[in-house]
């Protein structure tokens, strides 16, 4: 199967059982709630980290059906964080996906409380689908730690901080916690709901590291070299808020270098895996326009 038809495969369940989760169920006191989760999670994008639990559960040998449930629950951890991430008191952005933000269209209460509802039912989404309670309970673990201090959490805080060093391992940190963590756990979750052992594990969380450095670099890069037509959201935030950034500290050039360098390990990392998808999507992140 080709990469395409692979996504596609893929894309073909994972949109279908993210649309029904949630939406305005007439009648209830808090549809408004409900409809603002749906609006944000149902919003598009690349579906990337539920895509790669779905991938890492197929070469771990693990059943691709079961593991939906748990592919579905990082997007709704990731739609979360971008929630948050939108509103006034954070980065403050009007675009996601090329459509209003979440508090721009309900509110920033709502918002605020969808992107809390969102976390929790990640969770619970987790934990009450019907694979093995030892994989449930290491696939929660997994998505704990990628949200919590020592991932999105942390990372976000340390973004908003007025004074820190300006050197690459601290922007290194920041960004594998805020940026990187979530990719991690999506590989590594996709090997624990197979049921794969140790090794397999650290070889899925080494490919998520590797490419969400990559990611991040190039994301970098985009917010200086895209259009807002390309990539959905403004362009140039960065800059204007004196943001510590790769581009910032490196230029374009060196920064193209480091992708090629990370994407190249992400492809040896698919190899040892065996998954030709793996190596063929960290080669089309790396030169992504969005």
């Amino acid at each position: 199967m080709s990469f395409e038809e692979r996504y596609a495969e893929y894309l073909g369940m994972i949109e279908p059982a993210l649309g029904g989760y949630f939406g305005r169920k007439e009648g209830l006191p808090f549809d408004g709630l409900l409809e603002s989760m749906d609006y944000s999670l149902t919003a598009g994008g690349k579906r990337l980290r539920p895509a790669l639990v779905l991938e890492f559960c197929r070469v771990c040998g693990g059943d691709v059906e079961a593991a939906l449930p748990v592919a579905c629950a990082v997007e709704m951890l990731h739609t979360y964080s971008l929630i948050h991430d939108d509103l006034p008191c954070m980065d403050n952005d009007d675009l996601r996906r090329g459509k209003p933000t979440n508090h721009k269209v309900y509110g920033e209460c709502t918002a605020v409380l969808a992107g809390d509802a969102l976390q929790a039912e990640a969770f619970g989404t987790i934990l009450r689908s019907e694979l093995p309670a030892e994989r449930r309970a290491a696939c929660a673990e997994h998505l704990a730690n990628a949200a919590g201090v020592d991932g999105i959490c942390g990372g976000q805080f340390m973004d908003m901080l007025a004074e820190h060093p300006e050197d690459e391992a601290w922007l290194s940190d920041l960004q594998g916690r805020k940026t990187g963590s979530l990719l991690s756990a999506a590989c590594a979750m996709g090997a624990a709901a197979a049921g794969a052992g140790e090794d397999r594990t650290e070889l899925a969380l080494r490919y998520g590291a590797a490419l969400g450095a990559a990611f991040q670099i190039r994301d970098d890069m985009l917010d200086v070299l895209s259009t807002e037509a390309e990539l959905g959201k403004p362009i140039g935030s960065d800059a204007e808020e004196g943001k510590l950034t790769f581009m910032s500290l490196y230029g374009e050039e060196k920064c193209a270098g480091m992708v090629e360098q990370l994407t190249q390990l992400a492809v040896e990392l698919a190899g040892e895996l065996g998954s030709d998808f793996l190596a063929q999507l960290a080669i089309r992140l790396s030169d992504r326009r969005n």
